[in-house]
């Protein structure tokens, strides 16, 4: 259990400490993840960056992600439940949350350029993992960019979504075992308050 996630991203950055001062970059998914990813990047003394993924929710319960899309449009489902929602709500739904996604990156990154991760490390972070859609996108999305590794470090992530992981991140680090998720990322924090934009927006500037 954590207290919140800066308590979390003080631990994580512990169990990657031999990245501190090395050819390697910090990504974090906002919001949650900026948060975790901000404190790992002050102790390791590394870039900090964003990669914006917006999870597709099911209709009848939104936290539970069928789908991911990214900014560009890149789109991953999981087709059995892809399937078996409306379609026409689902096209709608892939649609906003591509262009939610291109709000967060106009708004976090401020013109800002992208930090460049071919040849790099990349330490990919966020507050945890239920489904693993999203982060399997983000991984995708980073190793067409030609990094040299691809690290996904995360507080909790449940044993389904380490298991698929495994077959496209070089690396995998939890704090907790994944066997013991308690069926939502926020059950293994005690403060799990909400991140607004502007506490986004002020982390990534300092």
């Amino acid at each position: 259990m954590f207290k919140d996630r800066h308590d979390a991203g003080r631990q994580l950055a512990e169990k990657l400490a031999k990245y501190r001062g090395q050819d390697a970059v910090v990504l974090a998914l906002p919001r949650g993840g900026v948060v975790v990813g901000c404190e790992i990047a002050q102790a390791l003394e590394l870039p900090l960056d964003i990669v914006v993924v917006r999870k597709v929710g099911h209709p009848n319960n939104p936290e539970y992600a069928i789908g991911a899309v990214d900014d560009k449009g890149t789109v991953m489902l999981n087709d059995a439940e892809a399937e078996s929602v409306n379609q026409a709500w689902l096209a709608d739904e892939i649609k906003r949350q591509k262009e939610e996604a291109m709000r967060r990156v106009k708004a976090y990154r401020n013109n800002r350029e992208p930090v460049a991760i071919s040849g790099k490390t990349a330490l990919v972070v966020d507050d945890g993992i239920a489904t693993g859609l999203t982060m399997r996108l983000v991984v995708r999305f980073l190793r067409a960019q030609n990094p040299t590794r691809i690290v996904v470090a995360v507080p909790v992530a449940s044993a389904e979504s380490v298991g698929n992981l495994r077959k496209e991140a070089d690396e995998i680090i939890t704090l907790e075992p994944p066997e013991e998720f308690l069926g939502a990322v926020g059950s293994h924090y005690l403060e799990f308050a909400q991140v607004r934009d502007a506490e986004v927006i002020r982390l990534l500037s300092e």
